[in-house]
């Protein structure tokens, strides 16, 4: 199959291997940093307790009401269950594989869509095969970067769709299994708690819900998010992954340090600006972004910029399964800390608990 012309071709590798060894070697008590932050599922009850009552309290009010509580309180709560999901997709929250699962399924409930699980077996791809449009589902499709062009009404247009629309590119990604038991179980749960709700408090909490969801994916400054991994900004350059390192991410589980989880993809989110404190010249002469609003007002309004704004490359790797990739989530040559073949390097970082 042909590559797709309208992307920035790269004759490398994807950058990220290489940049995780040299560190690795140079730091490498940063291996302290891998391990699980079960205390994550604290604020995940807390956050989807607070959407559902949201969302049965929104019920009866104005229309404007309805809007504005779903553009703020909804969107910003949804994203940060988006990031949890994200975490749960890494088995970074606890020890056992379903608990991890179960997790991601559960920060769910408020998205109304049942997509947990469908994007923790693309997104471990998307790691291992950055850039390669036949297996990177997070590169937009060809027939997708055409039909939103340049144009500002287009762009915003494909942020509200955001969701609907990433989804198709799944189709593209053939030798990814797109239906298997959690699949399916994440489905049933899903579709579960939306009847349940439905039946409590009407139909009006459930668009409440779906509608927060669309906004934290789309066309709001967090949703910008998906704009800021790997799209490319500047002119000239052939840097393909950036952070982004602006106040919202307090909010939303630091899941601004972009690079520094795609270097290191078994630290969880709270010691990720650690990462990059223990190695900052590997990261401060990156380009970074500062603010998620005024990067997705560029993307929007400037015409030089469009979907094929992305590094693709050839792949010879063949995909992995998602069991094994969730065993390799950090790349070849660069040792766990918790494996019995490696000493532990002295160092004055605390490793994290292996709680859960």
């Amino acid at each position: 199959m042909s590559m797709p012309s309208g992307f920035t071709r790269s004759a490398h590798a994807e950058p990220h291997r290489t940049r995780t060894q040299s560190i690795a070697r140079e730091h490498p008590e940063i291996r302290q940093l891998n391990g699980k932050n079960a205390w994550t599922f604290l604020p995940t009850v807390g956050l989807v307790a607070i959407q559902l009552l949201a969302a049965f309290w929104v019920v009866g009010k104005p229309w404007w009401v309805f809007l504005i509580l779903a553009y703020t309180l909804g969107a910003i709560v949804n994203h940060a269950l988006l990031v949890v999901i994200h975490e749960s997709s890494h088995n970074l929250i606890f020890k056992r594989k379903f608990a991890n699962i179960l997790n991601g399924i559960f920060a769910n409930i408020p998205g109304v869509l049942p997509y947990a699980i469908t994007f923790k077996n693309y997104h471990l791809v998307h790691h291992w095969h950055q850039g390669e449009y036949h297996l990177d589902a997070d590169i937009p499709c060809e027939w997708e970067a055409r039909l939103v062009g340049t144009s500002p009404i287009r762009k915003a247009i494909w942020l509200a769709l955001f969701p609907l629309l990433s989804m198709t590119r799944i189709m593209r990604v053939k030798e990814v299994r797109a239906v298997d038991r959690y699949v399916v179980l994440n489905w049933v749960i899903i579709l579960g708690t939306n009847a349940a709700i439905w039946v409590l408090a009407g139909p009006t909490a459930v668009l409440y819900l779906l509608l927060s969801f669309f906004f934290s994916a789309g066309i709001h400054p967090v949703g910008a998010r998906w704009i800021q991994r790997h799209y490319l900004m500047e002119q000239g350059s052939d840097q393909e992954t950036f952070s982004y390192y602006g106040p919202m991410n307090v909010f939303a589980f630091n899941v601004g340090y972009h690079n520094e989880h795609h270097d290191f993809p078994r630290v969880p989110w709270n010691r990720l600006p650690r990462v990059r404190e223990a190695a900052p010249e590997y990261y401060e002469d990156l380009l970074a972004h500062q603010s998620w609003a005024k990067l997705l007002y560029k993307f929007i309004f400037d015409r030089n910029l469009d979907l094929f704004a992305r590094m693709v490359r050839d792949g010879s790797e063949p995909v992995r399964p998602t069991e094994e990739l969730e065993k390799s989530e950090i790349y070849e040559g660069v040792p766990l800390a918790d494996d019995p073949a490696v000493a532990p390097a002295a160092s004055s970082i605390d490793p994290v608990p292996e709680a859960g």
